[in-house]
């Protein structure tokens, strides 16, 4: 995992982590809103209806 700083102001920062995968390279900008999903209710929706949310991590 590696965190590149892009900005700040004041104490905010804003930045991107970077994760090394088997299948390749993945980014989360941040700050991040993380939404927070039981198995359960995540279970229950489609793989489209998941990435429809739009979010970058579960």
């Amino acid at each position: 995992m590696k965190y590149e700083l892009k900005t700040t102001s004041g104490n905010a920062r804003r930045g991107r982590l970077t994760f090394n995968r088997p299948k390749g390279e993945f980014h989360v900008e941040t700050p991040a809103f993380m939404p927070v999903g039981t198995y359960g209710t995540v279970k229950g929706m489609t793989p489209e209806e998941v990435k429809a949310t739009g979010a970058q991590i579960y």
